[in-house]
């Protein structure tokens, strides 16, 4: 076998693993079609075909299933191997990819990254902003940061942090154009900044505690945005009313650029967690992470 035949049978497995050439190529770092050749080049030496490919979906033919079968477990034996000898020498290494909505990113992520690089030297983190809901599998990252009740049901979570609670903020000047609200019904007179969802498109209904039970609220303005931090800024400018989290406007009011309202009706969410898949060979640099993210939140 030649050497260079490796590299067929390593993209064979990746594509086989996030069933698409995309979300494989960005984690071997290579363009889709260097990746589809290398593939084409393996399928020429064996005399099959591996995969049954479309403009919307790629799966394995008969015989690369039983292939993949035959070689999927040596190759990750082999990754795994050499993940473990730079654990020995105490530096986990290569790309670990998170993704992250920005908030969470401001929130929880930013304030340990620095200390994790320098632990992890060896450890290239490539972060993804991304207000939407994804399947971090499917697009190939190695884990995600969002709200606990985003979390899919089959992910390992683990909390970074506490509970959120959420704050209905406005500046001074736009409470002396419009009174207060004093009940979330009243809203409806007023100017919210809303948010619309990237990945779905849905506009985030803001919900409230109304005794022993959360209430949605379709509310209405005149600025809908996918920044969930810039909401802050807009509310700092006076354009309307602002939900946001505590942690993020309390600074602006105690300097009293920002009034609260609603107070007595702000909600309180389980916080940020850490996802990844439940896989028992997981990577040394997500290992390293999570041990990290364990030690930081204690």
């Amino acid at each position: 076998m030649k050497l260079k035949q490796l590299d067929g049978l390593v993209a064979f497995w990746k594509v086989a693993e996030h069933k698409g050439f995309t979300a494989a190529a960005a984690e071997l770092e290579i363009s889709p079609s260097a990746l589809s050749q290398a593939i084409r080049q393996l399928e020429t030496r064996l005399g099959v075909r591996l995969l049954n490919r479309t403009t919307r979906s790629v799966s394995l033919t008969e015989a690369g299933e039983a292939y993949l079968a035959r070689v999927g477990p040596a190759l990750g034996e082999v990754i795994t191997a050499g993940e473990e000898m730079n654990v020995m020498q105490g530096r986990p290494s290569g790309t670990l990819r998170l993704n992250a909505a920005r908030i969470a990113t401001a929130m929880v992520l930013q304030p340990m990254l620095a200390g994790f690089l320098q632990e992890n030297p060896y450890v290239q983190l490539e972060l993804t902003n991304d207000e939407g809901f994804i399947d971090i599998v499917e697009k190939g990252f190695d884990a995600g940061v969002r709200m606990g009740e985003s979390v899919q049901r089959d992910m390992v979570a683990l909390p970074l942090g506490g509970p959120v609670t959420v704050a209905v903020v406005a500046s001074p000047d736009y409470l002396r154009r419009f009174p207060a609200p004093r009940h979330p019904d009243e809203l409806v007179g007023h100017n919210c900044i809303r948010l619309r969802f990237g990945g779905s498109g849905m506009i985030y209904k803001w919900e409230f505690q109304l005794e022993d039970r959360l209430v949605e609220y379709e509310v209405k303005g005149s600025l809908t945005i996918t920044d969930t931090l810039f909401s802050v800024d807009a509310a700092l400018e006076g354009i309307g009313l602002a939900y946001a989290f505590e942690e993020l406007v309390e600074p602006h009011i105690r300097t009293k650029r920002l009034k609260r309202v609603l107070t007595s009706y702000s909600p309180t969410f389980p916080g940020f967690y850490l996802y990844y898949p439940s896989r028992h060979d997981q990577p040394a640099k997500l290992k390293a992470l999570i041990e990290y993210a364990r030690r930081q939140t204690k």
